[in-house]
């Protein structure tokens, strides 16, 4: 496992999202503002944040079974067992990983959790994906961009503001991918669990938050081929029976090739 630079200060006083989905999920590498804000979350947030976690582990071993070896993982968070790049070396043992996420704890997390990984096969960044740019020049330097790369952005799109144009990032970080890649992707909503609205203004109070609509959440996948079921709550996402338990999830989920 290698890693980069932090380029952020530590400020454990305030919650950091990548910390208090760790402690929704259970981890042991959170703060107390993160535990704080967690205790505020509502239990259907905490189960959600755990559906949440199994989507990504089915999707990305259903690209690995695709063939996948380079995956770029974008806002991963703190690496709370079992993470992506142990998921796709299961299935494909040479293949290469790269973590980015914006808060240095997570780096120096990351630096303590990521030693077993195998060698030279699993990176992390200190980065924004707001400087998709940047991370795309990074992960050229680790991943060859003349084959199929999945892309996950999972859990961290709802903290780009639309002012932010999330959509133009998305497009930018595909748009570099070649053809035969993947788009992971979740994202939260108040659409199919309209009663998360008070917890998400509660955490849009000390995290910026922004829930999406459905119809926002599919335009991020405009020019990829959908993958069945399509654009869907995460339990709804699954490839091969048996079906995961169909618990209520705040946010849409979707699995995308590039033409």
């Amino acid at each position: 496992m290698t890693a980069g630079n932090p380029q952020h200060p530590i400020d454990t006083s305030k919650p950091h999202p990548a910390r208090v989905y760790d402690y929704l999920l259970g981890g042991k590498d959170h703060y107390l503002a993160d535990r704080e804000l967690g205790e505020k979350m509502g239990d259907f947030i905490r189960v959600g944040a755990k559906q949440n976690r199994a989507f990504m582990h089915r999707a990305v071993a259903w690209t690995a079974r695709k063939g996948i070896d380079q995956y770029l993982d974008i806002g991963t968070g703190i690496p709370t067992e079992p993470n992506l790049h142990q998921i796709v070396q299961q299935i494909v043992p040479a293949a290469r990983v790269v973590y980015a996420d914006n808060d240095p704890i997570v780096l120096r997390h990351a630096e303590a959790l990521l030693v077993s990984a195998p060698e030279g096969a699993t990176h992390y960044i200190g980065a924004d994906v707001r400087d998709p740019l940047a991370i795309l020049d990074h992960a050229r330097t680790f991943l060859d961009f003349s084959r199929p790369v999945t892309l996950s952005l999972v859990a961290i799109m709802h903290f780009i503001l639309d002012e932010e144009d999330p959509h133009a990032l998305v497009r930018t970080l595909v748009g570099q991918l070649p053809p035969g890649s993947y788009l992971v992707l979740a994202q939260a909503s108040l659409d199919s669990l309209p009663e998360a609205g008070e917890v998400a203004r509660t955490y849009s109070s000390r995290i910026p938050f922004q829930p999406r609509t459905r119809a926002d959440i599919t335009r991020f996948f405009d020019g990829l081929d959908l993958v069945e079921p399509g654009v869907v709550t995460g339990p709804e996402w699954y490839q091969e029976p048996p079906a995961p338990e169909m618990t209520p999830y705040p946010g849409y989920v979707g699995v995308a090739r590039v033409p």
